[in-house]
C-alpha cells in the first residue's frame, strides 16, 4: 500500500459532492412531506380565511 502526499490527495476526483448530497436530501424530505400531506390531509382549522 502506498502513502499519498497531500498534493496527490487533492488531485483525486470522483465521488459525490456535498451539494449533491444536500440536494438529494432536500428532495427526499420535500417528497416525504408531499406524500404525508396526500395520505393525511388536514382541514383548515380556523385561520383568517375560514371566517365567512
Amino acid at each position: 500500500m502506498e502513502k499519498l502526499t497531500d498534493k496527490e490527495m487533492k488531485r483525486i476526483e470522483g465521488g459525490i459532492s456535498v451539494w449533491v448530497g444536500l440536494g438529494i436530501g432536500a428532495i427526499a424530505i420535500f417528497l416525504s412531506g408531499v406524500l404525508d400531506g396526500i395520505m393525511h390531509p388536514k382541514a383548515c382549522e380556523g385561520g383568517s380565511y375560514a371566517k365567512n
